[in-house]
This record gives structure tokens, sequence and C-alpha cells, in this order.
């Protein structure tokens, strides 16, 4: 079966380009830039092929091209005229744009060609925040509303996934030259989101530490050991879905009087839930921080 997702509303026009639907229909109206079809039943619906001119009209548009000149350049010149123009202050939003097609087409290789094009000019480091967090970002509200499904996350989070990997693994080769604190990164039970972690693993590993990866729906019985192999361990979690805030200061007493945090050994949390945590009532050892770029200060 062909999964591949070939017809847009206007409005999934709305959330992938950010121009409003009803300035897509002037647009539509007023220059012709747009050739809607018809279904059977006479429902309007927009083709790939109009996705990705909206889209390069979109970049053309927020930077100062007035519609009514985009208008009069020939449909093939258009992408000859985005790449002329891609520079430093543009090549964010044309390769998150290039990314969401790949993603909608499970393509593979535009996400690869994408990706190899920004490594030119950029570190791995720098791809990740300028373009990859911004697109996740997006990720997660085109999938609140129905823009794309959950297969369409699971491809691109999982590409993204394999680039953290291969960096951490190059890191990894070369003996940790840190050893006053060993990282120990988990995420509690029933929490899968594990790319904000998985980078973390990176910036750790860039950093000169030694990091112990344990990944998903960890128990809090399965960290109990860890403190007889390492002193000065820092346990580093992200939660995104779990403790869920009724549960959330329970998990952190737990965790404390389970594993014994002292002076050497400390908590660090992050992530959507820790805004229910009651500050006034954490331990010493216990540390909040409000994004990645707050625990990578940190570090």
């Amino acid at each position: 079966m062909n999964i591949v997702k070939k017809r847009f509303s206007i409005k999934d026009l709305e959330n992938l380009s950010g121009i409003k639907a009803h300035t897509i229909r002037i647009w539509e109206k007023r220059y012709d830039l747009l050739t809607p079809n018809r279904t059977d039943t006479n429902i309007r619906y927009y083709s790939l092929s109009n996705l990705q001119k909206l889209l390069n009209i979109t970049l053309l548009y927020n930077n100062g091209y007035k519609i009514s000149k985009i208008a009069k350049v020939p449909e093939k010149e258009i992408p000859l005229l985005v790449r002329e123009i891609i520079s430093e202050n543009t090549v964010k939003s044309h390769s998150i744009n290039a990314f969401k097609l790949a993603m909608i087409n499970f393509d593979q290789t535009l996400f690869l060609n994408t990706y190899n094009a920004l490594l030119a000019n950029r570190t791995f480091k720098e791809i990740f925040q300028e373009v990859l967090i911004p697109l996740l970002t997006e990720l997660g509200l085109l999938w609140q509303t129905d823009v794309i499904n959950p297969s369409h996350e699971h491809f691109v989070i999982g590409l993204i996934k394999q680039k953290i990997l291969v960096n951490i693994e190059r890191l990894q080769v070369i003996e940790a030259s840190k050893k006053d604190k060993v990282f120990v990164l988990f995420l509690p039970e029933s929490e899968i989101h594990e790319i904000g972690l998985l980078y973390l693993n990176y910036e750790i590993a860039l950093k000169g530490y030694q990091s112990i990866y344990l990944g998903q729906s960890v128990p809090l019985d399965s960290l109990i050991e860890l403190p007889k192999y390492f002193s000065n361990i820092v346990f580093l979690s992200y939660f995104t879905v779990e403790p869920n805030k009724t549960m959330i200061d329970n998990y952190i007493k737990d965790f404390y009087n389970q594993l014994h945090l002292s002076e050497n050994n400390e908590l660090w949390v992050l992530g959507q839930q820790v805004k229910h945590l009651k500050l006034d009532n954490l331990q010493e050892e216990v540390k909040v921080f409000g994004t990645i770029e707050e625990v990578i200060n940190e570090i």
C-alpha cells in the first residue's frame, strides 16, 4: 500500500507553510499561484507539487519578494530563484521545509542530502540546535493538528536519532578525559521520548565526560546498583510525559530515598513535567532545568 501523503487540505498547507489559509486563497485567485484539484464529490485538495511550490514561494515572500513579482516568475524558475537567494539567514527555513517534505514523502534520500548540505558549513551541534530543534518543535504542532500521523513522526525522528548516535560514537571512541563525575542518563518508567536525552548524551561526550546511557522506561530499582560502581554520579532524566503531574513529587522523593542522593550524587531533571514540581520541597541534590541549553551550561 502506498502510504505517501499526496493530498493536502488548505489547512494542511497553512500548518506546513505558516501562511494563513485566507492568504493562500487570495494568492490563488488573484495570482493563480496554486491550482487545487477536486475529488469526485467536489472537495478541493492540493497536490504534493502544490505544497512544494508554496514552500518555495513562502521562502521568497519572507525574504522581501512581493507576491506580485513572484507570480510573474515561470514555475520552473522558482526553485532556481530560491537557490540564488539562500544565505545564512534563509538556509534554516529552507532546510526545515526540505526536512518536512522528506517526512511527508518518507524520503530518506532527501533527508540525508539536506543534512549533508548543512554539514558542509556547520557542525553537528549547530545543525541540531539551529535546525533540528525548531523542526522537532514544528513536528509536535503538525502532529497535534493531524497534518502528519505517528508514522511520519517516527520516520523523521528515527533518522535524527541515527545522526545523534553516529556523532556520539565518534566521541566515545576516545577515553573520557574528565573524571570528576559520571553521568547516568535514563527515562522514567513509561517515558519513551528520548531525543532530548540522546542529544544531551552527545553534549556530555563532547565535554569529555563518561556517560552511561540506559534509555527509555527505566524502573528506579534498576538504578540502585550504580552507586556501588561509581562515585560522583549525576543522574540525568527528561520528563516529557512521565511521571505525570500527580506523581512527579513522589517520584523525586522516592528517587532521593532509594538512590541515597548525597553531596556526591545528584539528580538533574528537565522536560515538560518539571513545571509541576513543588520547588520549595526539593532537596539540594536535585536540580531542575528549563531547557537543554541550561543543562549544557551546567555540565
